[in-house]
């Protein structure tokens, strides 16, 4: 199977160098409206996928993105290989505004968004006990190593719903918990790639410390702002050197996403509702079919 990049990232990330031939394109989802239109274009001969998770202008918060219409757009043009770029706070003191972060684990407190595309009609049961996808993490880590950037690979991240920013006690609690950064967009959107056999990987940028932290009073949007801009170059430069670097064909993921919905489903045949499988037509067509 051809290798497919998907990008999903801020307004930062739009004019990436190397981008060529790249249009927006709107590409209908049964699952809702997408965040934006898709930028679909090539980097060194490879299909790349962006899509602007907020929107063109920031217009979603993070508890209003139509995850599942956004996995699903994704899917449907192809996409084998995921990469989410992040803005995040640190729960670590050595995680300084600026470092990258390749996390590996999630904690999902998010309470107020849809989660899986299975349910009454045709439910299934994948596994995220490895969200991440680890190839994909050694191609990230190879291109952050190359560039000499100041990164850590593996760590906890934990998805809150926001949109307001964590209480001190509830900072505290999180590092008590041993996570590392905190953010508000990558659930559940790792659990939806998974569903859709999509390889992921989160590249996950400090830009403040979150409120735990007693020499940096509380989190400000303007110094958050400051750091993702000075970023962007840095971000623009890891994308591309990820995309000329990512194998041409698409591997095998060690744990399993791109089998993950080969024995998830548990619906009999006879007795799945077949307008929900009309809409899983791209997120579970491999196993569908079978069937």
């Amino acid at each position: 199977m051809k290798a497919v990049l998907g990008i999903i990232g801020g307004s930062g990330l739009y004019n990436i160098p190397g981008f060529e031939n790249a249009l927006w394109q709107r590409v209908e989802s049964p699952w809702g409206e997408p965040s934006d239109d898709l930028l679909i274009g090539e980097i060194d001969g490879l299909k790349v996928v962006f899509l602007p998770r907020h929107g063109r202008g920031h217009v979603h918060s993070p508890s209003a993105i139509n995850y599942r219409a956004n996995i699903d757009a994704l899917k449907r043009e192809g996409v084998t290989d995921l990469i989410s770029v992040s803005a995040c706070g640190s729960l670590k003191e050595e995680y300084k505004p600026g470092t990258f972060v390749l996390v590996d684990q999630f904690i999902d407190r998010t309470i107020a968004r849809e989660k899986s595309f299975f349910g009454t009609g045709c439910v299934a049961h994948v596994s995220i006990a490895d969200p991440i996808s680890p190839l994909l993490v050694d191609v990230v880590e190879a291109s952050c190593k190359a560039a000499g950037l100041a990164y850590h690979r593996g760590g906890t991240y934990l998805a809150m719903e926001g949109p307001q920013f964590s209480s001190k006690a509830e900072s505290h609690l999180y590092r008590s918990w041993g996570c590392d950064v905190i953010g508000m967009t990558n659930m559940p959107e790792a659990k939806l790639a998974r569903e859709a056999e999509i390889s992921y990987s989160t590249i996950a940028m400090v830009t403040d410390y979150d409120s735990w932290h007693a020499d940096h009073g509380n989190v400000d949007i303007n110094a958050i702002l400051k750091v993702l801009h000075e970023n962007v170059d840095t971000a623009q430069k890891l994308v591309l050197s990820v995309a000329k670097s990512l194998p041409r064909e698409h591997e095998e993921c060690p744990v399993g996403s791109n089998s993950a919905l080969e024995y998830a489903i548990l619906t009999a045949a006879d007795k799945r509702d077949p307008e929900l499988l009309a809409k899983l037509d791209a997120v579970a067509g491999r196993v569908l079919h079978k069937t």
